[in-house]
């Protein structure tokens, strides 16, 4: 089985790159450009409790600032590089997030989606919040309920229940706006049957990579970035990431080979 996943990340940019952008700063403007991260991984196997393993070295990386519209056929490019088109089952394990969901859509059509466990749970807390309040002393009980019935399939159940019991309460607008995250992810939630089948449900490995691959370089303290100079290292740090260094090389020296530029191969 081959994986794809994708994730967000920002990274600070100087000025020039920024004006007229909107951001979260207490002023409205933006301190940082979001670069899209996109990782292939394979699996061909399980342990001995039925829990998926991933190939040792087989994740590689891609990166971009482009739009989500340009970044999911990059990311395809990369899948079908990896033998998409001969795998076993395609899966996209990604966030909630509309963008990511119509990208996988468009660009991997009859896969299986996943919605990330963990950031199920962090909308679980937000919606128990929500509902009780997070210093209510059965904040943490219902929490773990919402775990433990998530990994039987019950999202639908659990959409229902919490309804029910906030109808007419001054709290409903509240849960019905945190549950819309359930309510417009039920197919991709069911996490049951995911692990049945030998799945990954966590997005961990992109997750990862937001913070080595990118945050490792491109967000140290005082670190501001032009947009080509990013794309440049960020394809850099993909490239070594993905164990294709000697690749890498031997495409550059064909290409110059290719246009007779004899003084690169000369230094």
């Amino acid at each position: 089985m081959i994986y794809l996943s994708a994730d967000g990340t920002g990274v600070p940019m100087v000025p020039e790159e920024l004006l007229g952008r909107k951001g979260k700063q207490a002023d409205g403007k933006a301190k940082s450009r979001q670069v899209y991260l996109g990782c292939a991984f394979t699996q061909h196997k399980v342990d001995e409790k039925g829990r998926p393993v991933r190939d040792w070295e087989s994740t590689t990386y891609v990166s971009s600032f482009k739009s989500i519209d340009d970044f999911g056929p990059l990311l395809r490019q990369e899948g079908l590089r990896r033998g998409m088109a001969t795998a076993k089952q395609i899966v996209l394990l990604i966030d909630g997030a509309s963008g990511l969901e119509n990208m996988g859509k468009q660009n991997f059509k009859g896969c299986v989606q996943i919605v990330d466990f963990f950031h199920a749970m962090e909308h679980a807390g937000l919606l128990v919040e929500a509902l009780l309040g997070k210093d209510h002393p059965d904040y943490k009980h219902r929490l773990r309920r919402w775990a433990k019935r998530l990994l039987k399939d019950k999202v639908q159940a659990l959409i229902k229940e919490t309804r029910e019991q906030c109808a007419g309460s001054p709290c409903a607008e509240a849960v019905e706006k945190a549950l819309h995250y359930f309510a417009t992810n039920v197919s991709r939630m069911q996490y049951g049957t995911f692990r049945e089948a030998g799945y990954f449900i966590g997005s961990g490995v992109v997750e990862a990579g937001c913070k080595t691959v990118i945050g490792g370089r491109c967000k140290q303290s005082g670190m501001f970035w032009s947009e080509p100079g990013a794309e440049n290292i960020l394809a850099l740090r993909c490239i070594h990431s993905s164990r294709r260094l000697d690749q890498f090389w031997k495409h550059r020296l064909n290409t110059k080979v290719a246009s007779n530029d004899c003084l690169p191969l000369a230094a």
